[in-house]
């Protein structure tokens, strides 16, 4: 049977476009364009010649999946979506000793996110073994994170150089490689996550080498050093702004906390400040991490004295989350609050990025099964969640980053990810497919009443992810569910 897909004309020039990512909203003209073909037979991706980087084994998949997948839309957007990180964001060169060198972009805002790069090449470590550049290139990112946290370890962006930027002003230790000094405990646990996962995925431990100690030496002071328990810490953070949660209070030292164990966090995963500072999804990303750093410690270091360290800490935050992060709902009954204090006070909502309290399963820091993380669950995707939004265009968690009624695609995923429910996955990648605005790209965010008003045509994460997604559910015999989707 043939499918015919009306889609809008608009045609996505990413590799050309940089803009800021809180000041655009795009609103996409209704025109209709023909789109016709079991399989697909026009994309959105940047013309071959201008692709940053192109591997065999991920064109092949995206062939492989253009045949499984019957419905058109859904192939033209993994289409899409899949390769955007390879296609547009990724810089691969050598470090001078010869060590292979990847400088990834966030997409629109040309630096790189150590949470974001860690995330957006994700997706293609499970095929590094079949393609030895792809191979390097991954290992160019470990490496080039890795010598991100040795330049400053309270950063969560950096510059490719010394080049300085637009956020240079801010009252902070600031220096011309990094581009944003935003403190956030996931920037240290992305890097360790990606790594651990290429390790086991391919046996390279060329990534483990002097930079790496010191890196994860600089990690271990910083987690410490937020612990609060020799004083306020040693870092602040003010930035001249309209944007209240662009900067820190009280001087930059933020709102008290009562060193209890648990690491502070300035910054959340979306780069606003934090209300209360002990961020409890990235406290749990922080001991899985610590774990995994411990493991490679003893096994490709042996370094037993410093996987000592990481498990210590691991333990010290984990047996201060079982006693301060856990809220008896009056609803729902125990479950995890988003920020606390250490005080007794508890912040209950969930915002879109990860680490979220939605996505902990995903990212390996709790079970699903665990009864206090399904009671969360309905929770955070619920009217009780101030930042659940529900419209005419679909609904999902968003965030004070881009504010009310602002829905987030990635927390759509990440529902879909750790759901068990064949029925409620299938209605995430139909709303998923359903407000794309016709680009075949996933956005930031969209409108609850209008998927044609959203922010960021260009966000490599989230387009990498939706294709991550989609090879999941595959792999785990559920073809027949997506092929399902009217």
């Amino acid at each position: 049977m043939e499918h015919k897909l009306l889609i809008s004309s608009f045609v996505l020039c990413v590799c050309s476009y940089a803009a800021d990512a809180n000041a655009n909203t795009f609103v996409i003209p209704e025109q209709e364009y023909i789109c016709e073909n079991d399989a697909i037979l026009k994309d959105n991706r940047p013309e071959v010649g201008k692709r940053l980087f192109t591997s065999n084994v991920v064109e092949k998949k995206i062939k492989e999946m253009q045949k499984l997948l019957t419905n058109t839309k859904l192939a033209w957007m993994f289409t899409n979506c899949f390769p955007n990180t390879l296609d547009t964001t990724v810089h691969f060169r050598n470090f001078e000793d010869g060590r292979p060198d990847t400088f990834v972009y966030t997409g629109d805002i040309h630096a790189m996110w150590l949470r974001d790069s860690g995330a957006q090449v994700w997706p293609y470590v499970q095929f590094a073994n079949e393609d030895p550049q792809l191979k390097k290139l991954i290992a160019g990112v470990i490496n080039r994170q890795i010598h991100c946290i040795c330049i400053d370890s309270y950063a969560n962006a950096f510059n490719d150089g010394p080049t300085g930027g637009h956020w240079m002003s801010d009252i902070t230790d600031m220096r011309p490689d990094v581009h944003e000094r935003k403190w956030e405990i996931d920037s240290l646990c992305y890097p360790i996550r990606l790594a651990y996962h290429y390790w086991k995925v391919t046996g390279d431990t060329s990534v483990f080498g002097d930079e790496w100690l010191q890196a994860i030496d600089k990690i271990l002071k910083t987690f410490r050093d937020q612990q609060r328990t020799d004083g306020k810490g040693s870092y602040r953070f003010q930035r001249k702004t309209e944007r209240a949660l662009d900067t820190m209070t009280n001087n930059g030292l933020g709102n008290p906390v009562n060193p209890v164990g648990l690491i502070a966090s300035s910054f959340r995963p979306s780069d606003d400040a934090t209300t209360f500072q002990f961020l409890v999804p990235s406290n749990y990303f922080a001991v899985s991490s610590l774990r995994k750093a411990s493991e490679i410690l003893k096994s490709v270091n042996n370094r037993n004295d410093i996987a000592l360290q990481c498990n210590k800490l691991a333990n010290e935050v984990e047996k201060a989350l079982k006693e301060y992060a856990v809220y008896n709902h009056p609803k729902y009954g125990k479950i995890y609050a988003f920020e606390v204090d250490g005080f007794g006070n508890h912040l209950l909502m969930d915002d879109a990025n990860v680490p979220s309290l939605l996505a902990m399963p995903y990212l390996g820091d709790v079970s699903l099964n665990d009864p206090i993380y399904q009671n969360t669950r309905r929770f955070v995707w619920s009217n009780d969640n101030p930042y659940f939004f529900k419209g005419k265009a679909g609904e999902g968690i968003g965030g004070p980053h881009i504010g009310y009624d602002m829905v987030w695609p990635m927390s759509i995923m990440m529902k879909a990810f750790t759901s068990t429910d064949d029925a409620e996955i299938k209605d995430c990648i139909k709303m998923l497919m359903d407000t794309d605005a016709g680009t075949g790209f996933i956005h930031e965010s969209f409108h609850k009443d209008d998927a044609a008003n959203f922010t960021r045509p260009w966000f490599a994460w989230q387009n990498s992810l939706f294709g991550e997604l989609i090879i999941k559910l595959v792999s785990e015999g559920k073809l027949s569910l997506l092929n399902s989707i009217e």
